[in-house]
């Protein structure tokens, strides 16, 4: 069985006599499903002074439009939780006042779009102004440490979405992102990473021993996680991505798709460990809520070589095909870019959708971002801290 960071952490010394503040969701819990937080309130010689929520909030509470959560206070203990997803992203000097470290303990899913890692790289950014030591637990990334695959973000396309130039599959840990981060991009925090034990690259979250928490409201289970680096450009079109529905990203499709027809073109081009199958569905709110929507479900048979960036390219030209003059791009805002195209956002540049608009080959579109990919593993190198 893995032994997670903060399990390390907390059978450590190390915390001892400080006043800790701690970043975290429902999902930062240890094997028992203990959360860190009461954890943490019991070590006689510990204080936790302040609670940090990352987007959809400390709670996990919150679908992912862009509300204001306000800061608030645990009405059990008294300790002030923060939003690090309003209109403050970054801790502020106030808020990281009279801590002694900042915790941070949150379970990324393994892709570049998933806000949790730029809430830890804000962390970063602030802790190092004032010189306050961060101390990052690392957790398993679910699908994986070995595969690599999407385009890189290219410069001008930053966004809270994508702050550095990593594709959309990263295969780091969180532990390992931390380190990439503080190091590689001038970060300068004073910056600790509690390893796991006993993980190894090649294990998917079902092989770790621990239990399944959403990391937050639509990332109900592992097979959520494992077509998300690919699904998840879905939110930058017109198509729903199945937000709505109890399979979100699993599950792609619109009013305007004939499911039997649109699975079977996909299914002839024999994409690696996957099926489609053909479903309609209703989602109960977002894009074409309570609307009749033909689609399919993403079915994964063989993770080894399932690649879920591919098979969203894949799936892209599907739909564009099936209705030309009813696909679209989403316009924005998304996130909190208010200018750029959300799929822009999303795959890191405009080059991706102008490939999908042209009706390249996927072949073409995969290649595209081959020498970018190349370039990233030589940096990747570096951080790696697990066989």
């Amino acid at each position: 069985m893995v032994t997670l960071g903060i399990e390390r952490l907390l059978a450590s010394d190390r915390l001892k006599g400080l006043k800790v503040g701690l970043v975290a969701n429902p999902s930062s819990v240890d094997a028992s499903l203990q959360h860190v937080a009461d954890r943490l309130r019991a070590m006689p010689h510990v204080t936790l002074a302040a609670l940090f929520g990352p987007q959809h909030g400390f709670h996990s509470t919150v679908q992912d439009d862009m509300l204001e959560t306000p800061d608030a206070v645990d009405p059990q203990h008294g300790i002030p939780i923060y939003s690090l997803y309003s209109d403050t992203r970054e801790p502020t000097p106030a808020m990281l006042d009279g801590l002694d470290a900042l915790v941070i303990d949150l379970q990324d899913i393994g892709t570049r779009v998933y806000t949790y890692i730029y809430t830890m790289a804000n962390c970063l950014k602030a802790a190092a102004r004032c010189g306050l030591p961060v101390i990052v637990c690392d957790r398993p990334n679910p699908i994986g440490g070995e595969a690599v695959e999407g385009p890189v973000l290219q410069p001008g396309f930053e966004s809270f979405v994508g702050l550095f130039p990593i594709p959309l599959r990263h295969g780091l840990t969180i532990g390992e992102l931390a380190t990439l981060f503080n190091e590689a991009f001038d970060l300068g925090a004073r910056l600790d990473v509690i390893e796991l034990d006993g993980w190894r690259r090649a294990m998917c979250f079902d092989q770790t021993g621990l239990a399944w928490v959403m990391p937050s409201p639509n990332m109900p289970t592992l097979d959520t996680a494992l077509v998300y680096p690919g699904a998840v450009l879905f939110e930058g079109t017109m198509v729903s991505e199945g937000r709505g529905t109890t399979r979100p990203f699993e599950i792609i499709g619109a009013p305007w798709i004939d499911a039997e027809a649109f699975a079977a073109s996909l299914n002839t081009l024999a994409l690696p460990g996957v099926h489609m199958r053909p479903v309609w569905f209703q989602p109960t709110f977002q894009k074409h809520a309570n609307l009749t929507c033909g689609g399919c479900q993403i079915h994964v048979t063989n993770r080894g070589t399932f690649q879920p960036v591919r098979t969203a390219v894949a799936l892209l030209g599907a739909c564009r095909r099936a209705a030309p003059d009813r696909f679209a791009w989403r316009e924005p805002p998304y996130e909190y870019e208010h200018e750029k195209l959300p799929i822009d956002v999303l795959a890191g540049s405009d080059a991706f959708r102008r490939y999908i608009d042209a009706d390249a080959t996927i072949d073409a579109i995969v290649n595209n971002w081959q020498p970018g990919l190349a370039s990233f593993m030589k940096l990747r190198r570096d951080y790696l801290r697990y066989r």
